[in-house]
């Protein structure tokens, strides 16, 4: 056996014997995965976005949302008493990519759905100290302009191929579920719940005559933390 005073004066065999450590491991943690169908675990009530969430998800990307806002609950007691209950993988399996965010310039979006009402996320887009006084970020004025997509359909069509599992019935009517969602007068209203359980319609922007990149937006992130009844989870972990 060597001693650590052999290895460590030889930088050679350090070296070697490091690499051959950390292949050890990696193949100790990679190699079991490919023996697991999936290592996201099934939770009840996730769905994938509607057309007019995922538009919204697209511009929270878009415009950095996740730079200063994270979407990860850690498990710890201090987070789950502030933002809810701790972040699940399955929450995250139809993003492209994912949005968890680095940093809490600003509080946890993960369940942010319902906490606030459209006019407020209205007014907190536009001039967010108008709402919070002490807030640094900056105002989002323009997200009024109308929203423009070239082809939403193909938009699904593409998440379908990375394994969100849009169906055909979903990817033709995207286009008619994107516009219905934000008219709860349309004819498709009732039709975008049916294939979205638990999606809101309604007029999100405050201006039902155009839809605007602010319907899209306050949609997603009125989503956010609302599929899953948290309250069963919970009965279900203590019974465990």
């Amino acid at each position: 056996m060597f001693s650590h005073k052999i290895i460590e004066k030889n930088s050679t065999l350090l070296l070697v014997l490091s690499l051959l450590v950390v292949t050890i491991g990696g193949i100790i943690e990679i190699v079991p995965t490919f023996y697991l169908e999936n290592t996201i675990e099934k939770v009840k009530g996730m769905r994938p976005y509607s057309p007019l969430e995922l538009m919204g998800h697209n511009i929270y990307k878009r415009e950095g949302c996740n730079l200063c806002h994270s979407q990860m609950i850690r498990p710890f007691r201090d987070e789950v008493e502030r933002y809810g209950h701790y972040s699940l993988a399955a929450e995250s399996m139809y993003d492209h990519p994912f949005v968890w965010g680095s940093k809490r310039t600003g509080p946890d979006l993960a369940r942010v759905g319902g906490r606030y009402s459209d006019e407020w996320h209205r007014e907190h887009l536009k001039d967010p100290r108008s709402v919070v006084p002490e807030s640094i970020m900056p105002g989002y004025p323009f997200l009024k302009a109308p929203l423009k997509v070239h082809d939403i359909a193909a938009h699904l069509r593409a998440n379908q191929r990375l394994g969100v599992p849009y169906t055909e019935e979903q990817i033709e009517a995207a286009a008619v579920d994107m516009v219905s969602q934000a008219d709860p007068d349309s004819d498709g209203a009732e039709d975008v719940v049916s294939r979205y359980p638990k999606a809101q319609v309604r007029d999100f922007d405050g201006d039902p005559t155009t839809l605007t990149e602010m319907d899209a937006l306050i949609a997603y992130l009125q989503m956010l933390g609302t599929l899953v009844d948290f309250s069963t989870y919970s009965v279900e972990e203590n019974s465990r």
